[in-house]
């Protein structure tokens, strides 16, 4: 089958849906989804969305908080571009209906760790949902967009692949999953927005979608993609065996929790003077560090101290879940460990959202756009999404669409059916405990030259397997995984110091010098 369009959207969740809306006003859109359109990280988002919304708050403090998390390695320019288009970005999802928190003085505004004012706009404590429920049946209803649920894209199309030495991009080819067939999609611009990869983690608070498939796709087109060592890991995932990547957000520190051992005792004042409210990094390495010295399964996040009206009102959804799990934490700790959460780096792009392939955008968890640095502030996220979306429709919108060469169909008269899925299972659960062990919050040259030998095995391996069968979503997210993994290694080794969420033991100082950990992609690099 073969489907053209003026823009090809690949992913579903903030950045996409805002993108597609957008551009529906004036061209043809379709928007690939895994799953269902709700099926995405944007929607687990709890915490909220920055933005300088406060007479008592200043653009230079959220740069400058935003600087500090990031370890000094954010882009000077990025930064200051989402943090000042901030409130029209809030303005707009105001605009389509989000129904954000007031109180008696009007949007009520929390404050997150690592951030020195009160700047997070929420609703409650699920926000991503709320702006999920605004935005997909607008979505749903807008006569100009495509939805191709149950989707998942396989490779990008290529001026390199078609033979014309054009480095453009036009359009995907994409896997229905439902029946098996493989869509070849003509598109005279692409927008990647597939979010992160925190699935090539054992844990991970992200959705089961996030396997770097954009991040794998645009490497593969020959992007480059940037800081991928520093994969950040939320201090706080809920820990029970019932509880799959169940998040605690942020806000719940924001808000006046403690982090305490099993004796009660607190620990944050003896790693960092800023205590519960120091950024992510800091304290999921305090956890992890006590953990390991102590022999612990967890450590507890305490609120019962503020009392059951004030978390009921706060944290509903938090309070609702942990009592479905026998946790009332209006009057009991809540025992917590760190998790594989946020993607930092990514496809290296500019203010406007382009790649290095003409025609190819990316907006979201998966692009680098310098604003996170080594650590992402808390809820920077949503908002970068909004911003980069905003600045990829605009620049779409403002150039004439390049015509499309003849697209050949998906090819698949060289292979067969898979005789043993069992070597993807094992494959994928094999590549994630490695990451888990050899690629964590604290890394050694030795226990990453480990995992690189071992992810190039499992490269070799897969290569062959997805050579020889016919393409399934799983092996499609399998040989996404492997190769995000391979470039999380190889910039781990090239950073020789430890800076953010990069925390090395043979490197435990930070470098003088600052600089971006850049790789090249493209057919054999």
């Amino acid at each position: 089958m073969l489907l053209n369009f003026d823009v090809l959207i690949i992913g579903s969740g903030l950045a996409g849906q805002s993108a597609a809306l957008r551009l529906a006003k004036h061209c043809r859109v379709a928007i690939v989804s895994k799953r269902r359109l709700e099926d995405s990280a944007s929607g687990w988002a709890q915490g909220g969305i920055a933005a300088v919304l406060d007479s008592k708050d200043s653009i230079e403090n959220h740069i400058r908080d935003t600087q500090i998390a990031g370890a000094w390695l954010n882009d000077e320019e990025a930064t200051r571009h989402v943090v000042e288009n901030g409130r029209r970005a809030i303005e707009w999802l105001i605009e389509q209906g989000v129904p954000f928190t007031q109180d008696a003085s009007g949007y009520h505004l929390t404050r997150e760790g690592g951030h020195s004012a009160r700047r997070v706009i929420h609703v409650a404590d699920a926000t991503g949902l709320a702006v999920q429920d605004t935005l997909t049946p607008k979505v749903r209803a807008a006569a100009n967009i495509t939805i191709l649920e149950h989707h998942i894209a396989i490779d990008l199309i290529t001026g390199d692949k078609l033979g014309t030495g054009k480095k453009r991009c036009f359009g995907a080819y994409v896997l229905d999953t439902q029946n098996g067939e493989v869509v070849t999609i003509g598109a005279a611009n692409t927008l990647i927005a597939t979010g992160g990869a925190g699935k090539v983690y054992l844990y991970t608070t992200n959705p089961d979608t996030s396997t770097g498939d954009g991040i794998a796709m645009a490497w593969r087109a020959g992007c480059r993609v940037a800081n991928m060592e520093f994969i950040q890991f939320h201090p706080t995932c809920l820990y029970h065996p019932q509880a799959k990547s169940f998040l605690i957000s942020e806000a719940v520190r924001g808000e006046g929790g403690l982090l305490k051992l099993p004796d009660g005792s607190r620990f944050m004042p003896e790693h960092d003077e800023r205590g519960e409210l120091a950024p992510r990094d800091i304290v999921a390495r305090a956890i992890d560090f006590e953990m390991k010295k102590r022999g612990l399964d967890c450590v507890f996040l305490d609120i019962s101290h503020k009392g059951e009206a004030f978390i009921r009102e706060h944290f509903p959804n938090i309070h609702a879940r942990c009592l479905e799990l026998g946790i009332d934490i209006a009057h009991q700790p809540i025992p917590v460990v760190p998790a594989a959460h946020y993607t930092c780096g990514g496809i290296v792009c500019d203010l406007h959202g382009r790649t290095d392939v003409g025609g190819l955008y990316v907006a979201g968890e998966a692009s680098c756009t310098g604003l996170h640095g080594a650590n992402r502030l808390a809820s920077n996220s949503l908002l970068e999404c909004l911003v980069f979306a905003e600045a990829a429709v605009n620049d779409i919108l403002a150039n004439q669409p390049t015509p499309l060469p003849a697209l050949p169909e998906w090819d698949e008269s060289r292979v067969t059916d898979a005789d043993e899925e069992v070597v993807i299972s094992h494959n994928w659960d094999e590549l994630r405990r490695f990451m888990w062990d050899y690629v964590g919050i604290v890394r050694t040259n030795k226990r990453l030259k480990r995992a690189l030998h071992r992810v190039r095995l499992l490269k070799r391996e897969i290569h062959e397997f997805y050579s020889n069968f016919r393409v399934s979503h799983d092996l499609i997210e399998l040989r996404n995984l492997v190769l995000t993994a391979e470039l999380i290694i190889r910039c781990a080794i090239l950073r020789r110091e430890s800076r953010g969420l990069h925390y090395s033991r043979d490197y435990p100082e930070t470098a003088k010098k600052i600089k971006n950990t850049v790789l090249k992609g493209g057919p054999g690099a």
